[in-house]
C-alpha cells in the first residue's frame, strides 16, 4: 500500500486496514513456520504497512 492511498483513507478505514494486516502477518508468520509460504518478503511488507498505519493514526490523532 502506498503512502498516498494510505493519507486519503479515513481515520475508521485506517483502523480497520490495520487490524486486517495484522490477521495478515499473524498467518504469514504460521505459513513461514510450516513451509508452506511462498513469498517470504510478504512479511516484511506488511510489517511495513502496519507501521505506515500506525504513524498515520498517531498524525491523526495529533
Amino acid at each position: 500500500m502506498k503512502k498516498k492511498e494510505i493519507k486519503k483513507l479515513t481515520k475508521k478505514q485506517m483502523i480497520e486496514n490495520l487490524n486486517k494486516l495484522k490477521k495478515d502477518l499473524f498467518n504469514f508468520r504460521f505459513q513461514k513456520v510450516n513451509g508452506q509460504i511462498k513469498s517470504p518478503s510478504k512479511i516484511t511488507e506488511t510489517k511495513r504497512n502496519i507501521a505506515q498505519l500506525k504513524t498515520l493514526i498517531g498524525e491523526k490523532n495529533a
